[in-house]
């Protein structure tokens, strides 16, 4: 049998590195522990991606799904920060980087008669290894939340417009933090937390809290900003908020980052 042609292997002399190269769109079993000890067992949509120095025409994609399947599903978050070094193991790379985003699913009382259901959130992690070792983490979650118009409460005689929104929380951290702290710092920050289960009484309690506690956009990226401040673990951050506007056709967003 004749040697079969590694033509991602071959020279390229076009002087051009690429920054980022990889698979998309893998999806993967993965176990999160929560807050209370217990493994959830969900599936994650993973990026993997290494840079190309210029010398490569191309990367060994099969390497990537390779190093993925080394680890034995379900992933881990153990495994998943030592991923990236799996696949500088497998590549001429200086660079490795992942990105997965999973459902995370928790069971939430109603805040008057306590009935639960579970509420989802979407949470997010990006790995980057070098290949002297140095790692860094970020970890993102989607919150979703209630906003009243503070400008539509102070001017209207019947009440004031609200809408759903979601934050967008990125932190780095100098040791874990549990997911669930990070949805509760957010969602504590607004007009009124989501349910997926409200009786008439939580209902009721969930319009009013919203009425007296309301927020305009960019009450909601400082309030969410003073408390990661405070926060001993979180060393760099990022809050985003998005309405989506009940009484307009276009969104409310706002950013800051530090």
């Amino acid at each position: 049998m004749s040697k079969l042609v590694d033509t991602q292997n071959e020279k390229d002399h076009r002087n051009l590195a690429i920054d980022r190269v990889g698979v998309k769109q893998v999806r993967y079993p993965i176990a999160i522990k929560d807050r209370d000890g217990k493994p959830q067992h969900t599936v994650a949509t993973l990026s993997l991606a290494v840079d190309l120095p210029k010398e490569y025409k191309g990367t060994h994609m099969s390497r990537f799904v390779e190093a993925l399947n080394t680890t034995h599903a379900p992933l881990e978050v153990s495994t998943i920060v030592s991923l990236p070094e799996g696949l500088l193991d497998r590549l001429p790379a200086q660079c490795a980087h992942i990105d997965l985003k999973f459902p995370f699913f928790r069971s939430k009382p109603a805040p008057v008669t306590k009935k639960e259901a579970l509420l989802d959130y979407e949470v997010r992690f990006e790995v980057e290894t070098t290949r002297d070792k140095e790692t860094d983490l970020t970890v993102t979650v989607y919150v979703p939340v209630t906003t009243l118009c503070p400008c539509s409460k102070a001017i209207s005689a019947y009440g004031a417009h609200n809408q759903r929104g979601t934050v967008t929380l990125s932190v780095k951290m100098k040791s874990p933090i549990w997911i669930e702290d990070l949805i509760e710092l957010v969602e504590t920050s607004a007009s009124a937390e989501l349910y997926s289960l409200l009786k008439r009484e939580d209902e009721k309690f969930v319009t009013e809290q919203a009425y007296d506690n309301p927020v305009f956009v960019e009450d909601l990226v400082r309030n969410v900003a003073i408390k990661v401040k405070k926060h001993p673990e979180i060393t760099w951050f990022k809050v985003e908020a998005e309405n989506y506007e009940s009484i307009h056709n276009h969104n409310a967003y706002a950013i800051i980052e530090g």
